[in-house]
């Protein structure tokens, strides 16, 4: 018998958990509980946010979140893919893509243009991925911290 995965939209109550998955997805970084709360309550409120998650059984196992921007190079609006992870012992199940196909399709509904994400440089089975949903490599990421 296999287990029914279901994608939906995130609702407030789901913060414990997806803490716990951004804590696989950024395992070097020290998370503040209360700073992330904030973000994610006010992401939830957001017009330009998407967030969603894939559960098993009523269990939160994968969560995934698009920001979407009015873009003057791509002419029109633009979905940024911020965070995507899988619960570690549910990789490797196909998750991640339906994650991604329905973040896809909700920045299509949306009018999106393009669809974009960063990874890290370490990352190379999630670039893999990426690629083989479609993605291709056309720039640098440069960031610098400002606090």
């Amino acid at each position: 018998m296999t287990t029914k995965i279901l994608i939906q939209d995130v609702d407030i109550e789901y913060f414990n958990d997806i803490f716990e998955l951004l804590k696989q997805l950024w395992p070097n970084n020290r998370l503040d509980y209360h700073k992330m709360q904030k973000v994610f309550d006010d992401n939830l409120k957001s017009d330009y946010k998407r967030l969603i998650c894939a559960m098993i059984n009523n269990q939160i196992i994968g969560f995934c979140s698009l920001t979407i921007k009015d873009n003057l190079w791509q002419q029109g609006l633009l979905g940024n893919v911020d965070e995507l992870v899988v619960d570690e012992k549910f990789r490797g199940q196909g998750i991640g893509r339906k994650l991604m196909d329905t973040i896809t399709d909700i920045a299509i509904k949306e009018g999106c243009v393009q669809l974009e994400l960063d990874s890290a440089l370490h990352r190379e089975q999630a670039h893999k991925f990426y690629n083989n949903l479609g993605f291709t490599t056309r720039a640098y990421l440069f960031s610098k911290r400002l606090r």
